[in-house]
């Protein structure tokens, strides 16, 4: 039996609290009557909420607080969201799921572009969200090592750096554009299935549709000054899915 300082010392240490591992959510979102009741929500559900009411202050939390994921709105009263996320785009890898009312088809693609992860369309049903939320988080955490680096051609990838050169030039590319350059280069020549690419890019739980996948396509093809029609590095396999020219 313990007794006296030790048996006290030995109570102290075992009732410190561990190190909160509870994922930190920035959500972005001007009417109160949605961002009160969904920031419980997401307490709820297991996540710490952030809350910003403009995008001006979005920008500022981000930088101070290091969220683990933004819930960003796209109708903000100062900028509108789309430059919000492109401006956290510039400077942050953080994962970025886009809440809008409008369902636009344009404002859905043009979010992609800009880098976000994944999008929702109000009205929403928290439950949705935070599965979301869930599996971007482990895409993010699921990265690759720092180490594997891939030569094919003129084009050079550093897996852990994340960074991709064209020749003596670096190509700006979006978290999504990226991984799906990787997984491409990971097989050179050979064909890798669009089911594939949505699970291993997007999850095996992706809510939205395919053709998510040909934005990002058309997108990395632009950047690499790729034709479609004539293609040098990313080559269509129709109704079966792409292939990176081996060289």
């Amino acid at each position: 039996m313990l007794r006296g300082g030790r048996a006290a010392m030995l109570s102290l240490e075992m009732s410190e609290p561990a190190e909160s591992t509870v994922p930190r959510v920035l959500l972005v979102e001007d009417e109160e009557s949605i961002s009160g009741p969904f920031a419980q929500a997401l307490t709820r559900y297991g996540f710490e909420p952030l809350v910003a009411r403009t995008g001006g202050e979005a920008l500022r939390i981000e930088r101070e607080e290091h969220p683990d994921v933004v819930l960003l709105d796209l109708a903000l009263p100062d900028l509108d969201g789309l430059e919000v996320c492109r401006a956290l785009r510039s400077s942050s890898r953080v994962p970025i799921i886009m809440l809008t009312a409008r369902g636009t088809v344009t404002d859905r693609i043009v979010g992609l572009e800009l880098g976000a992860d994944d999008y929702v369309v109000k009205p929403f049903d928290p439950g949705e969200v935070a599965s979301r939320i869930r599996a971007v988080l482990r895409r993010a955490s699921s990265e690759p090592e720092p180490k594997a680096r891939i030569s094919l051609g003129d084009l050079r990838l550093d897996c852990g750096a994340r960074r991709v050169w064209q020749g003596e030039d670096e190509l700006s590319l979006t978290r999504k554009e990226f991984d799906l350059l990787a997984r491409l280069a990971g097989e050179p020549g050979r064909v890798v299935t669009r089911e594939t690419l949505m699970s291993d890019v997007w999850d095996e739980n992706w809510f939205g549709s395919t053709k998510t996948l040909d934005v990002h396509i058309a997108s990395l093809r632009r950047k690499l000054g790729d034709d479609p029609a004539d293609p040098r590095y990313i080559e269509t396999v129709r109704g079966v899915g792409f292939r990176l020219a081996p060289g």
